[in-house]
């Protein structure tokens, strides 16, 4: 009997991707929420209570409020804003000190886990080699 080849590649919309997004998968909503919601606050201070003119408030705001908006809306390395300074706050709350062994040291077995007491001779070899205890 003859077998036949299956052709098992299939051809995958281009909007396949853009459901809760907006302006044709564009913008994700969270990004978008979370950008308005850093114009508004931003915003309205500047809007109410800078004592400049009209076209100095303008320019002010144009300045602060659209690169803003645009790494808002952006985010950083595919996370919104609040994602990535919620990583960045985990990272520092939980970051850790990693040490590696030394070439050379001579560590001391019963801190290594083991429970066995080295042999006399090697203690003696340490407190001979230069190196300090610990």
């Amino acid at each position: 009997m003859e077998e036949k080849e299956y052709n098992n590649i299939y051809a995958v919309p281009a909007n396949y991707t853009d459901s809760g997004k907006l302006l044709g998968g564009m913008l994700e909503i969270r990004n978008t929420v979370e950008a308005i919601i850093l114009v508004a606050l931003l915003g309205y201070p500047e809007l109410v209570w800078l004592p400049v003119s009209t076209t100095a408030k303008v320019i002010i705001m144009t300045v602060t409020l659209i690169p803003l908006g645009v790494l808002a809306l952006m985010g950083i390395g595919g996370d919104s804003l609040m994602q990535f300074f919620t990583h960045m706050i985990r990272f520092w709350v939980n970051r850790r000190n990693l040490h590696y062994r030394r070439i050379g040291y001579r560590y001391d077995q019963t801190k290594n886990g083991n429970k066995k007491k080295p042999k006399k001779k090697a203690q003696k070899r340490k407190r001979r080699s230069g190196y300090p205890e610990g």
